[in-house]
């Protein structure tokens, strides 16, 4: 019979007497075409053969009486070296199985088998697979098709742990030289350890991507618990630090026994505490030690495990959920103690090994710096919110002029809003409300710096547009000052940008004069429910430009709303338009909160909202009588003022105080000013006189000598009142003084 590694035979007459199919396909001629012909004939005809015959081996072979030679293809013994160089050495275990696909050859060493008799089985039970029918199934795909199969993960259980294991699964067919389908050639490589590798590469990419986004310590744990189930473990318990929480500083290690933990996060089947429970640790606990010294635990959980009684709400748990294998990790940094993490595999999970605890550290040194970021930016927005709180006013200031309220929706990260309520003199209020664009420590400075200034402007009692320039030139020094600020401090990089609103309403003449700086306008509501916004022309915000803010002014009839807001509201304003229409008759600290109600979803920025309603003076609280032009108003004055304070029932102290105030104002402008001449008094809070004239001269308080016959008025004004000052307008100026009205007798 001839061998399968013979080409062809030749006689000694170099005759060829046998041509194969071997030879057919590598010289490229038919059997019919070379048998019985010589060498030197097939060569002279078929150069090309000279190449194939470089390849191959001439073997004398005696044949009877006769000798012949055989001519053997080389390769044939290589091959044969590879193969058994590839059976011996593959980092993966080489398998030929037949059609059948039993195992006709396995390696010496193979991957781990509960089953020793290879040659009885195929190669799913072989090597313990997990799923054979599958496996199977495409083995004889590739066999039937002959597309090779590569590098396909499958589950087994490894014979020596008895654990589970991945290998990479390959297979080729083999087919012999005329095309016969011989069997399948099947690689088989444990790539366990590989593929954990990559798994934990993937948890801790995941972890890197998703934990941190948020800059809250509980929404900072769910989103670890989320990362990491069901990918590393199947439950999964965060407990933070209480102190944390609040943004304060946390301990260093060894926390004491009595700093209790929240639990912040949990995902598991059955938890053995609420979310926000707040406990401390029991001792002699794999948990209270990794506190202790701040080093991560791998245990196995059994139901006699001790330290299970320590805690057992907790250790019910975690035999209920079928937990078999625990890895407790501390987060920390620079040494403090944050909290801790629990990692539990259960059912028929793989416990965890060394490895696996390398990985919950790497997880949990994540983890743990988006947590103390997270708290840090919680301690800076409390310091800031507490801050801000101190500097505004606890409630708007109460008037008898008008009905105050406000609505305050706080954002996320605090913000720069604010509103004051100041009284002025002569039945006046001035209403400030204005925005500082930030967040933090710095912008709750920068409002109260602000608001300082509009307190300090007012008692200046200046027209709103010449308080807003005031307040415009001490922003952008403000401003200016940033720039100075050294390059690695971070307010040096955000530039100051504020916004302010200025309104003032006079309760006597029942007008409101506004100024606006960047702010939406003001939205109206007129007695009958009638609305709108108010058509103010706006000016340049605070910081950077210079050009005018222009003053609008506007009737306000008692009864009249205003609500001003510290952005445009978000969405349809056609709800919350109506809220204001319908709720400015009734209690505007009700209104406030249902507008309160109607935004709380609309976006996270900070909403401030101040709503008013006029309420006015009554007429008979303020008397007006127009002056003579010379000293005989003086007289006149006086009578008139004894005459109103009896209407008002002013006791007779405060009624010599204020006719004595009177005399010396009207005596001032009627020296020193120019006509016409007006005098008012307003009895509101405060008894107010009013003396107006046509006159630009600025009243001085002067400290006369004995003998001087002149220039005590002013200074006896501010002995005798309780205060006093001067308001320029356009038409000239009003020297003013008021007093207290204790002393009024009706009470």
């Amino acid at each position: 019979m001839t061998s399968d590694a013979v080409l062809l035979r030749i006689a000694d007459d170099g005759r060829v007497v046998e041509w194969t199919r071997r030879a057919e396909v590598l010289f490229g001629r038919a059997r019919t075409e070379a048998e019985g012909r010589t060498v030197r004939e097939l060569l002279a005809t078929n150069p090309g053969l000279a190449s194939g015959l470089d390849t191959v081996s001439v073997r004398p072979v005696l044949c009877g009486a006769a000798l012949s030679f055989e001519v053997r293809k080389d390769g044939a013994q290589r091959d044969q070296a590879v193969v058994r160089a590839l059976f011996a050495h593959s980092p993966g275990a080489l398998y030929v199985l037949g059609p059948d696909l039993r195992v006709l050859r396995a390696p010496e060493v193979v991957f781990p088998s509960p089953y020793a008799d290879a040659g009885a089985l195929d190669l799913a039970m072989v090597l313990a697979l997990d799923d054979p029918d599958t496996e199977r199934e495409v083995a004889r795909r590739v066999l039937e098709t002959g597309e090779p199969s590569l590098q396909r993960l499958v589950q087994a259980t490894s014979g020596e742990t008895g654990r589970p294991a991945e290998l990479a699964l390959s297979y080729v067919r083999v087919e012999g030289p005329d095309g016969e389908v011989l069997g399948l050639i099947a690689s088989a490589l444990d790539v366990t350890r590989r593929e954990r590798a990559l798994r934990g590469l993937q948890v801790l990419h995941a972890v890197r991507e998703q934990v941190g986004s948020q800059l809250d310590v509980s929404s900072v744990c769910q989103e670890l618990v989320d990362a990491v189930v069901p990918a590393f473990a199947g439950v999964v318990v965060v407990e933070v630090i209480d102190d944390v929480l609040r943004g304060e500083e946390p301990p260093l290690a060894p926390v004491s026994r009595e700093v209790p933990l929240r639990r912040t996060a949990f995902r598991g089947p059955q938890a053995a505490h609420a979310i926000g429970d707040v406990r401390t640790l029991p001792q002699g606990t794999p948990f209270s030690r990794a506190l202790y010294d701040l080093r991560p635990r791998l245990l196995p959980v059994t139901d006699d495990s001790p330290w299970l009684s320590a805690d057992p709400a907790r250790g019910h748990a975690i035999i209920c959920s079928g937990g078999h294998s625990l890895i407790v990790a501390p987060l920390s940094v620079r040494g403090q103690a944050l909290g801790l993490v629990s990692f539990y595999r259960h059912r028929d999970e793989s416990p965890f090994d060394e490895d696996d605890v390398g990985l919950a550290s790497d997880v949990c040194a994540h983890a743990a710096l988006c947590v103390d970021n997270a708290r840090r930016f919680t301690r800076e927005r409390t310091i800031a919110a507490t801050l801000k709180r101190r500097l505004l006013p606890q409630r708007p200031s109460a008037t008898n002029t008008l009905d105050v309220a406000q609505m305050h929706i706080p954002g996320p990260g605090g913000g720069g809003a604010w509103f004051d309520v100041i009284g002025l003199a002569g039945g006046r209020t001035l209403l400030v409300l204005g925005d500082v664009v930030g967040r933090g420590v710095a912008t709750a400075t920068t409002m109260g710096q602000l608001r300082t200034v509009i307190h300090a402007l007012a008692a200046l009692d200046l027209e709103p547009d010449e308080l807003m320039a005031q307040l415009s030139d001490t922003a952008t020094r403000l401003a200016e000052e940033r720039t100075r600020l050294p390059a690695g401090d971070p307010l040096s990089r955000n530039p100051l940008t504020a916004g302010c609103l200025i309104v003032v309403y006079d309760a006597v003449d029942h007008t409101c004069t506004m100024v606006r700086a960047g702010l939406p306008p003001p939205y109206l509501v007129l007695p009958g429910g009638a609305g709108a916004p108010v058509p103010a022309p706006g000016g340049p915000l605070l910081v950077g430009d210079r050009a005018p803010f222009p003053a609008t002014v506007l009737a306000l009839p008692v009864g009249s709303a205003l609500a001003v807001c510290n952005e445009s509201l978000p969405g349809s304003m056609d709800q919350v338009h109506a809220l204001l229409r319908e709720g400015t008759a009734g209690p505007l600290d009700e209104l406030a909160d249902a507008l309160a109600y109607e935004l709380r979803d609309r976006d996270d920025t900070e909403k401030l909202m101040l709503l008013v309603r006029a309420r006015g003076l009554p007429a008979e609280r303020v008397l007006t009588m127009q002056l003579d032009e010379d000293l005989l108003a003086v007289p006149a004055a006086r009578t008139a003022a004894r005459e109103q304070m009896a209407r008002w029932h002013i006791g007779a102290d405060e009624a010599f105080t204020a006719e004595l105030i009177v005399s010396e104002l009207v005596a001032n402008a009627v020296r020193y000013g120019a006509p016409p001449y007006r005098l008012r008094l307003i009895l509101d809070e405060w008894l107010t006189c009013e003396v107006r004239d046509a006159g630009t001269s600025v009243p001085r308080l002067k400290h006369a000598r004995q003998m001087d016959e002149d220039g005590r008025g002013l200074f006896i004004v501010a002995g005798v009142a309780d205060g006093w000052g001067i308001h320029f307008h356009p038409q000239g100026k009003t020297v003013w003084a008021r007093q207290s009205t204790q002393g009024r007798t009706d009470g």
